[in-house]
């Protein structure tokens, strides 16, 4: 079950006409998307909408979720301001019924989710994806404590366990194709809550 703190944190940040991360997709998702052709994608924990409506415009054939209605509002808001329709469901992962191998690609850019469930997720999601298709991940790393603490404007988990390490994502998709894994420091420019340098784990993975 979701814990209420959790879902009116995001609520409550969703709750503004201002976008809580910018209308402009992830820099990472936008560079991987351009290199593969359109299909199928799923975007877990996707807040406003804003990389779910760009893979749209690209051609893709989107669904998305989050727990947040507020998050949903402003994402199909964002989806008719651009002419595109995403599939947008609220609730959780086990809740939605997708289907074993629907996607094509599942991206993961700044899914926090909770320490205990993060893994079960990734292992979920992991059945929604056919053979062949790409997780594409960007989240913080657990390094990125010591940024926080230099600017809080960074945002991001102020948890350890929420966030990520090399090893976990080796451990949570154990059987793909690395194409890329990494743990790098970027300059983020995102809306309100994401601004100023910080660590994150890049993923690119194809599922064998």
């Amino acid at each position: 079950m979701t814990d209420n703190t959790w879902l009116n944190r995001w609520d409550e940040r969703y709750n503004s006409e201002q976008f809580a991360y910018g209308t402009e997709p992830n820099h990472y998702l936008k560079q991987q998307l351009e290199k593969i052709p359109p299909g199928c994608i799923l975007f877990p924990a996707e807040g406003e909408g804003r990389n779910a409506v760009f893979a749209a415009t690209k051609g893709w054939k989107v669904s998305a979720f989050d727990i947040s209605t507020n998050g949903q509002r402003k994402a199909l808001q964002l989806a008719g301001q651009h002419q595109v329709t995403i599939d947008y469901k609220v609730g959780e992962l086990s809740a939605l019924h997708y289907e074993n191998e629907q996607f094509d690609a599942i991206a993961l850019i700044y899914a926090h989710f909770p320490a205990d469930i993060k893994s079960s997720i990734h292992q979920m999601l992991h059945q929604y994806l056919r053979r062949g298709g790409l997780v594409i991940f960007e989240a913080f790393s657990k390094k990125h404590l010591e940024y926080i603490a230099k600017n809080e404007k960074v945002g991001g988990p102020k948890d350890i366990g929420s966030l990520f390490s090399i090893e976990e994502i080796k451990a949570d998709f154990p059987d793909y194709d690395v194409i890329e894994l990494m743990e790098t420091e970027i300059e983020l420019h995102e809306g309100l809550f994401h601004n100023g340098t910080g660590s994150v784990i890049r993923f690119v993975g194809r599922k064998k």
